[in-house]
């Protein structure tokens, strides 16, 4: 099973908790379970969704910062967001407001989520936007071969992978794995040392988390200093902390392409609306 670093926060028991539950999962789906899945699947899915499909690509529709709208039921700085989570509805919500992506929580014990979730818009958006959709981004705590695996047989088109508790060859295999699945990959850096292996590990879209998982404090300011370490040629989205159309403005006006917003989204009490402040 893949070693993991620690880093001193939460993440660290999280992580712990997420390898007891790849041990159960192992067990119960798999690996040649999750591929029978996959090509049962691909036999009514379509193709994978770039997560942005650019900023550079066709589908831009002339958005100064895309949006990535986030599904999650719970986190472990707010707890419980929401009491029923109406995911399928949302991902529906989050189409027709012009999300570029959906990013679908599912880690289990700190965020209340499941990978069902995921499989479940998948085929709501297969069943109401066959002409088009939002790239599906698999929003977890992934270090092992199987969570690839898992993602995409659950309806994934990219995956989060997160630079502080992978080294950096761990992110390059996942990557690459990621890759050769059909799917991309996010990878989520909190500092420079994190920017840097990312971008050694090959990464084409990098997500700056403004959170201190030490305090839990959010800061756009994260975004501002580590935005000029990250080449041209890479896609950055501006995680956490994301509420407002001044923080959107904020943010593009250092060069982010889209940003990741979900607590704001998912406790709005008209959620067209807030799509319509964080989206330029």
């Amino acid at each position: 099973m893949t070693d993991t670093t620690e880093t001193g926060t939460i993440l660290d028991r999280i992580v712990a908790d997420k390898r007891e539950e790849l041990e159960k999962r192992q067990r119960e789906e798999p690996i040649d379970a999750l591929q029978r899945r996959i090509r049962e699947l691909d036999e009514q899915w379509s193709l994978a969704e770039a997560i942005l499909e650019g900023p550079r690509g066709p589908h831009a529709g002339g958005k100064r910062v895309q949006l990535i709208a986030e599904i999650k039921k719970a986190s472990p700085s707010k707890g419980r967001l929401v009491a029923e989570l109406e995911h399928r509805s949302l991902a529906r919500t989050y189409t027709i407001g012009g999300a570029a992506g959906i990013s679908v929580v599912t880690e289990r014990k700190h965020f209340l989520g499941e990978v069902q979730f995921m499989l479940d818009v998948r085929m709501v958006l297969k069943g109401y936007y066959p002409g088009g959709r939002p790239s599906i981004l698999r929003k977890d705590f992934l270090f092992d071969p199987y969570h690839l695996w898992e993602a995409r047989a659950y309806g994934a088109d990219a995956v989060l992978l997160i630079a502080a508790i992978l080294e950096g060859s761990q992110l390059r295999d996942l990557i690459d794995q990621a890759r050769e699945l059909d799917m991309e990959s996010l990878i989520e850096v909190h500092d420079e040392a994190q920017v840097e292996r990312a971008v050694e590990a090959g990464a084409d879209l990098i997500g700056i988390n403004n959170r201190d998982l030490r305090t839990f404090n959010v800061d756009l300011a994260t975004t501002e200093r580590l935005r000029p370490q990250i080449p041209d040629d890479k896609v950055v989205i501006s995680e956490s902390g994301i509420s407002t159309t001044a923080d959107v403005e904020r943010l593009a006006d250092c060069g982010v392409h889209a940003v990741l917003v979900g607590e704001a989204l998912i406790t709005a009490s008209h959620v067209r609306e807030k799509m319509s402040e964080v989206l330029l």
